[in-house]
């Protein structure tokens, strides 16, 4: 038991020191320096706080809602060794019957080709491109789904965001993801391997993904923040940290959108995609409609989707184009 907790400990300190975990030591200071940014050249309101207090607003890291993000993320860590990881070992098989399946309907004769400049590329691009978009289908599901909405609005009930807030998360929406995860990983291999072989080699930045690495160096904690950074045109390929507050939002005017995580292709095709302002919207304000009487504690926040009716949520996904259009901030 004490080299279990041991080994966990050890891996949620690794939350910082590796590259394929969101809040990367990395990632973290790639943020700060664009929410520094952020401060001096586009801010239009008095700054008499100062930029420490701006970066580290304490209404909003001490914030009840902050402090059940950080308990949740040390818990669920250990839960996910319980639950989760069984699931991961899926991969190989998944990817060994997709190989075969390829081969054998197309009559493919599989060559290896070692080191590949166009394995390589292939292969890391189809495994970007099947991850996002099984994201962007598992996380619209998980609002348009009443019993998944259950589950997920666990992460919407935050009333302020972090960078942790990725954390606050419920293990039965932790286990949808990984079996996600499973399943892409194996159908993006067995797929290469059918054309490249089965030696693949992943293009990666310290051991990343490279595009989810450059991704998440353009500022991706900033998503979970108080901090408003719009791309402007760029935001109709790619999702930006003011487009996921947007997702957040608790007004009904945000409902059903921006539900990708880095390709905002996804949503155009999908009719889901909203572009943010330059401004962060005046009333703009983040969590759900909740009558418990303390929201924020661990025990409801399990519990809660068992035995609490979920309250209303991005329910219905429009059909009007005219949901892709700028908000207009106040």
């Amino acid at each position: 038991m004490l080299d279990w907790l041991q080994l966990n400990l050890l891996e949620l300190a690794s939350n910082i020191t590796d590259a394929n975990k969101r809040i990367f030591a990395l990632y973290l200071a790639s943020s700060t320096l664009i929410a520094i940014a952020v401060y001096f050249f586009t801010l239009s309101s008095p700054r008499q706080n100062g930029l420490i207090k701006y970066l580290f607003n304490k209404k909003v890291w001490l914030h009840k809602s902050a402090q059940a993000d950080y308990q949740l993320m040390l818990l669920n860590k250990f839960i996910k060794a319980l639950l989760i990881v069984p699931f991961l070992f899926a991969a190989a098989p998944i990817a060994i019957n997709t190989n075969l399946f390829i081969s054998e309907l197309f009559e493919l004769s599989s060559k290896p080709v070692v080191g590949s400049q166009m394995a390589i590329w292939v292969f890391t691009l189809v495994l970007f491109l099947l991850d996002d978009f099984s994201r962007f289908l598992l996380h619209m599901l998980l609002h348009k789904i009443p019993v998944l909405w259950r589950f997920h609005q666990i992460h919407h009930s935050a009333d302020v965001l972090t960078p942790l807030t990725i954390y606050r998360s419920h293990p039965i929406e932790n286990l949808l993801y990984a079996m996600r995860m499973t399943l892409v990983q194996g159908l993006a291999i067995g797929i290469c391997m059918s054309m490249y072989g089965p030696f693949l080699t992943m293009l990666d930045i310290l051991g990343a993904n490279a595009f989810v690495f450059v991704f998440n160096l353009a500022g991706a904690n900033l998503r979970h923040s108080h901090v408003w950074w719009s791309w402007g045109k760029l935001e109709h390929v790619f999702i930006s940290p003011a487009q996921h507050q947007l997702h957040h939002g608790k007004q009904a005017q945000y409902y059903d959108c921006n539900f990708g995580t880095a390709l905002a292709i996804w949503d155009k095709l999908f009719l889901s995609l909203r572009l943010a302002s330059k401004k962060r919207p005046y009333k703009l304000s983040f969590g759900v409609e909740n009558k418990q009487k303390n929201p924020h504690s661990l025990l409801n926040l399990y519990l809660s989707p068992f035995i609490i009716k979920p309250v209303k949520n991005n329910a219905t996904l429009t059909n009007d184009k005219k949901s892709i259009h700028l908000e207009n901030s106040k």
